[in-house]
């Protein structure tokens, strides 16, 4: 059987110098950060988007996604506006400038994907790779596993 700590290791070594080689071209080229890349992501897909739906997509505390949107909004990227089927909660859009930005930066993000993920691998690899992680995720996801206490 496989050792799964050394692949644990490699795993979360991977994953955070992926993490930040993106966020270091991201603020470098676009003046943005990948979470915030994320949020302006979540926030883009979705026509009505609560802070709790932020929340559960990227599995962060409500609290701290709305202080997130707060700094989103404070730079001119996301607006929020009243909930027309809740008049306690808001929904967030996309601001012009958010729009503009995210489709910008997402284009240098795809370009580093490309870089440090699909260059490396043969497509064959990388499928295998998507395949498994997929599984893995639907795994913890399932479970309920790892989401935040606060």
């Amino acid at each position: 059987m496989t050792d799964l700590t050394p692949v644990f290791a490699d795993l979360v070594r991977y994953e955070t110098r992926l993490f930040n080689a993106l966020d270091q071209r991201l603020r470098a080229e676009h003046g943005i950060t990948l979470g915030q890349l994320e949020f302006l992501r979540v926030i883009g897909g979705r026509d009505a988007c609560r802070v709790q739906d932020i929340a559960q997509d990227i599995a962060i505390t409500v609290g701290a996604t709305s202080k997130a949107v707060d700094r989103l909004e404070a730079a001119g990227w996301a607006v929020r506006r009243p909930n027309p089927e809740n008049r306690r909660s808001s929904l967030i859009g996309l601001t012009a400038e958010g729009r503009r930005l995210f489709d910008t930066a997402q284009a240098t993000f795809q370009d580093g994907l490309r870089t440090w993920l699909a260059t490396p691998l043969t497509p064959d690899a990388l499928e295998r790779l998507a395949s498994a992680l997929a599984v893995l995720r639907q795994a913890v996801e399932d479970a309920g596993a790892g989401l935040p206490t606060g």
